[in-house]
């Protein structure tokens, strides 16, 4: 597993009193702040948009469809698994396989993760047939 780099930099703003206390409440305030940083680099929640908080009618009705939802099929064999929620709390070997799916890549399941090789570059599973399209999609600016 790579090292993070130290932090050395310091950053402040300002916040509501709300954000203030609801920030307060949380075990690692700088890390869901990074988190929330890195997170808006990339896709935008269809829920929230972007706000980090879901008004509570649109969570009640929601939080069924989701957890009713959360089943993917591998798309090298089509096996079906439950992806989890989060990331938080995964093992090595599934953090590495669900990452590449929640950062855009392709889903493959358990048995399939190991036996499409890595994309050089990024350390994607690729296959062979795809590696080209992948580079341009990918590594093309």
């Amino acid at each position: 597993m790579a090292r993070r780099s130290p932090k050395t930099q310091i950053v402040a703003f300002k916040v509501e009193e709300e954000l203030a206390q609801f920030l307060d409440k949380l075990p690692n305030k700088s890390e869901f702040i990074r988190k929330a940083i890195i997170a808006q680099f990339g896709m935008t929640c269809p829920l929230c948009t972007g706000t980090g908080v879901l008004p509570r009618g649109l969570h009640n009705h929601f939080s069924p469809v989701l957890a009713a939802n959360r089943n993917r099929a591998c798309d090298r064999c089509q096996t079906v698994e439950q992806l989890p929620m989060t990331l938080e709390g995964l093992d090595d070997d599934k953090l590495v396989r669900m990452e590449q799916f929640f950062h855009g890549g392709p889903f493959y399941c358990e048995k399939c993760f190991p036996e499409v090789p890595p994309c050089d570059n990024c350390g994607w599973h690729v296959p062979l047939e795809n590696i080209a399209e992948h580079h341009r999609k990918i590594h093309s600016v």
